[in-house]
């Protein structure tokens, strides 16, 4: 069985704004429970016996719009606990939908850093779409088992958003939701364990994707820290924010009605609001406090924080709320426990009357500090109510209804008073991060208690000695001139020993070999053939059975043809042209169903792999762990070749991957219309020049057989 007693277990969390100490929670729909969870997560891990280190992976920024925490390249959470800030994209702070096209880079820098540390994870925990996505490339890379956790999942936010009245163009434009969908479907793909927050979660919102296995997933709550959030005391200190919320209220001693949260329109501060000002009743009871992040000038946010605080304001002017509604425009990190505390002194409630809720800590804190809760009938409230039994679940449409509801909490003080020992008990007995950590780490033996495999043989290379890698398609880009191709030969030759060579190709070994031999090309170094499922390296044409490990992960070339088969439109490619780890199709695209319901219809007969569609009318099947890109990036990986060191070229959809990330790109003239859309990806160069001229044009702009000039992307991690 695997040894776990030093595990190795990284955490990643990409967009955001993460740091151990002062977290700017409500910052803006970015910083929020997930940015809490993932630290605190990585703490708790870093305790237990068995885990011997956790990093917890994140972007690094650098921003003088944000504090220079963010630009530390490590931050310790504990002896054996780091958040690690990898670089990639633009420098700056960005919001998550834009961060999508660099993903990739990520994945470089990722790999970048644990070739430092000369130790590769046991185990990858991917938070939200766009870790899960980065995930899924390391796990494929890495052979190591995927953990994925979504957070908040595309699927259920479209069909929120629909239902609030937003136009399905509109939800794209903002929140590239299709593009998100994808991910959490490749993240499942590659999972071999979902963590869900709450039964709901794992039952109602995952099961809406094609890739979702109800066997590989466990609901294990989040915890909250016993040490801060804590009922009040006689003898609490009066603290700056307490004067900050009541210099809003005439009768500050009456109970508070409490709301924490960011400002996003699905947090319903506005369904809120109008509950409140629609109750003479309810106002003459309790305060309305309402803590939505942190602002300077609403003017200058972004359009949706923006909008949100607007409209509270103008529904405190509607109703004439003044003196009775707290909104105060500051609170620190450390202030957040204090404020829960204020409000169950004063005898409140605490209401988290979001559209929609994966978990809802805030709900955990509150219970922690004494206030009965009352909260969205969805998701995480009801599991939290459900066990901690000390408040209401309430339709968060219904104003009238939701106002009646928090007047009947405050009024039954008896109840308040159950409600509150109530809370504070299962609390204590459930929802602790020691055990979220124990609990998780049960799970995580599961997927990690199996025997080690035999490793395979070192296969014999050169790779060792180089310092430099040109990858080239064959067809089309190597090959199509053979004035170009004499130069690039000779280019070769002239950079010696240093500079590896290898082709990337669609075509099977033997057919790649051959179609250089005829057009007296050299020999590579090593080959990546069948469009990334095979990787074989020269003098003996040696295979690397490592990457066949990896890629062979739950393929079923059966299951793809009975699925397939008979389809309009599809012919199977001559079974010569059929590999072990690819099944190939000549697709008439004007005939056939359109590519995502292929793939669709091979997620609901379980096929767990990847379709590439190129030259408009070839389309490959692959593992789901398999392509060119990734191949190259294995290659890379292994021999120790950083990735801004290599250089791709390219003309068609299945070399769009290899061109991403860190990676030198070429795009020779003659390319297909698939890769249009890399003309504005971050240092692909689009050539003037076709065929082999075309990467002799990239390794001049890029000096690649000089120095090597670096690029707008390129920062060691």
């Amino acid at each position: 069985m695997r040894e776990t007693s030093d595990l190795y277990i990284v955490l990643i969390s990409i967009h955001g704004l993460i740091r151990g100490e002062n977290m700017e929670l409500g910052r803006d729909a970015d910083t929020g429970g997930q940015t809490k969870y993932v630290v605190e997560l990585a703490r708790a891990l870093a305790q237990e016996p068995e885990v011997g280190r956790v990093d917890l992976l994140t972007r690094l920024i650098e921003d003088e719009d944000v504090s220079d925490d963010y630009a530390r390249r490590e931050e310790p959470l504990a002896d054996n606990a780091s958040i690690i800030r990898i670089p990639f994209g633009p420098p700056k702070y960005l919001r998550k939908e834009l961060l999508w096209p660099h993903l990739s880079s990520f994945v470089d820098g990722a790999l970048k850093r644990f070739s430092a540390v000369e130790r590769t994870p046991d185990l990858l925990h991917a938070h939200y779409a766009d870790a899960g996505l980065v995930g899924a490339d390391l796990a494929s890379l890495l052979s190591t088992p995927l953990v994925f956790t979504g957070h908040s999942l595309g699927q259920d936010k479209r069909r929120r958003l629909i239902d609030s009245g937003m136009k399905p163009e509109r939800i794209e434009s903002r929140f590239a939701i299709g593009r998100r969908i994808e991910a959490e479907e490749r993240a499942l793909s590659n999972a071999a364990l979902v963590v869900a927050s709450t039964r709901q979660e794992a039952t109602e919102q995952y099961s809406r994707y094609d890739n979702y296995r109800k066997t590989r997933t466990a609901v294990i709550p989040p915890g909250v820290d016993l040490t801060r959030f804590r009922p009040p005391r006689r003898f609490d200190p009066r603290a700056p924010i307490e004067r900050r919320i009541t210099r809003f209220l005439e009768k500050p001693e009456r109970p508070w009605v409490l709301a924490i949260a960011r400002p996003d329109e699905r947090k319903n501060f506005a369904t809120l609001l109008d509950a409140y000002g629609g109750s003479s009743d309810l106002q003459e009871r309790a305060n309305l406090v309402l803590i939505a992040g942190n602002r300077d000038d609403i003017a200058q946010m972004e359009e949706g924080p923006r909008g949100v605080l607007r409209d509270m304001l103008l529904r405190i002017d509607r109703y004439n709320l003044y003196g009775k509604v707290a909104y105060p425009k500051q609170h620190e990190p450390d202030e957040a426990p204090v404020i829960y505390r204020l409000a169950a002194k004063t005898g409140g409630v605490f209401i988290n009357p979001a559209w929609t809720e994966p978990f809802g800590l805030t709900l955990l804190e509150a219970a922690a500090s004494g206030l009965p809760l009352a909260a969205t009938d969805d998701g995480g409230p009801r599991d939290i109510l459900g066990q901690c039994k000390n408040g209401i679940l309430i339709d968060p449409f219904d104003a009238p209804k939701m106002a009646e509801i928090l007047l009947e909490m405050l009024t039954d003080r008896n109840r308040w008073r159950r409600w509150s020992r109530s809370g504070l008990r299962e609390v204590d007995r459930h929802y602790t991060w020691r055990g979220h950590a124990r609990h998780y780490l049960r799970e995580v033996r599961k997927i990690l208690g199996r025997p080690q495999r035999r490793k395979n043989p070192v296969p014999k290379t050169r790779l060792p000695t180089v310092d430099r890698i040109l990858v080239t398609d064959i067809d089309n880009t190597l090959l199509g001139d053979a004035e170009g191709l004499a130069a690039l030969i000779q280019k070769l030759r002239e950079a010696g020993g240093r500079a590896a060579f290898a082709v990337a190709t669609g075509r099977r070994l033997q057919s790649a070999i051959d179609v250089l031999h005829e057009n007296d090309a050299p020999r590579p170094d090593f080959w990546i053939t069948s469009v990334g499922s095979e990787i074989h390296y020269s003098p003996d044409f040696h295979a690397d059975e490592e990457w066949l490990r990896n890629i062979h992960w739950r393929w079923d070339a059966g299951l793809i043809r009975r699925t397939l088969a008979g389809l309009p439109g599809l012919e199977l490619q001559d079974e010569i042209d059929q590999r072990p780890h690819k099944v190939s199709f000549f697709i008439d695209p004007a005939k056939a169903p359109a590519l995502r319901d292929i793939e669709k219809m091979l997620r609901k007969a379980g096929v767990r792999g990847k379709t590439i569609f190129s030259h408009g009318q070839y389309l490959d099947l692959l593992p789901v762990r398999a392509s060119k890109g990734l191949a190259v990036r294995f290659v890379a990986h292994r021999w120790g070749v950083p990735m801004d060191r290599v250089l791709v070229a390219g003309d068609s959809g299945n070399d769009e991957e290899m061109l991403s990330g860190n990676s030198l790109g070429v795009v020779v003239a003659n390319y297909s219309p698939e890769l249009e859309k890399l003309r504005t990806a971050d240092d692909v160069f689009f050539s003037s020049k076709q065929h082999a001229w075309g990467i002799l044009e990239g390794v001049e702009k890029y000096d690649f057989f000089g120095e090597i000039r670096s690029q707008s992307k390129q920062n060691d991690p």
